[in-house]
């Protein structure tokens, strides 16, 4: 599965008079992963995408115009590599330690020194880490 993200123009600064953008980000300790939950009211269906600063190793064998930089999902159905121009990163995020999980809208993720756990509620998801990824 493809997945193919613009999500760069929602983490804009809301125009003036226009609602605030809420999003949940999160980074791990080595600042290589970084993740963003998009609700279905701002992205047409809810987003749950995670990118490696790093970049997907090995590469998916798919075409990508741009760079093969993370996985992502919804709160239902499988995950896929994404190919994307932008990034979900955010400096400011709060770190999600090692040994402890995220959980919102029927996402959970677990934080390891060997990498990141993400699923579903369908049990489907992906794993990140420097070296691999995998999604399942």
């Amino acid at each position: 599965m493809l997945v193919v993200s613009m999500l760069a123009g929602l983490c804009a600064a809301p125009a003036a008079g226009a609602p605030a953008l809420t999003t949940k980000t999160f980074r791990t300790p080595s600042k290589n992963i970084a993740c963003a939950y998009y609700p279905a009211s701002i992205t047409g269906r809810a987003v749950f995408r995670c990118d490696l600063l790093s970049g997907l190793k090995p590469r998916p064998k798919q075409h990508c115009d741009v760079d093969w930089t993370s996985a992502s999902m919804g709160p239902r159905g499988k995950a896929g590599p994404t190919c994307a121009g932008d990034t979900v990163y955010d400096p400011h995020a709060p770190v999600l330690a090692y040994g402890r999980s995220w959980s919102y809208g029927g996402l959970t993720c677990t934080s390891r020194a060997a990498g990141l756990t993400c699923r579903n509620l369908d049990r489907h998801g992906f794993f990140l880490s420097r070296q691999s990824w995998r999604v399942f």
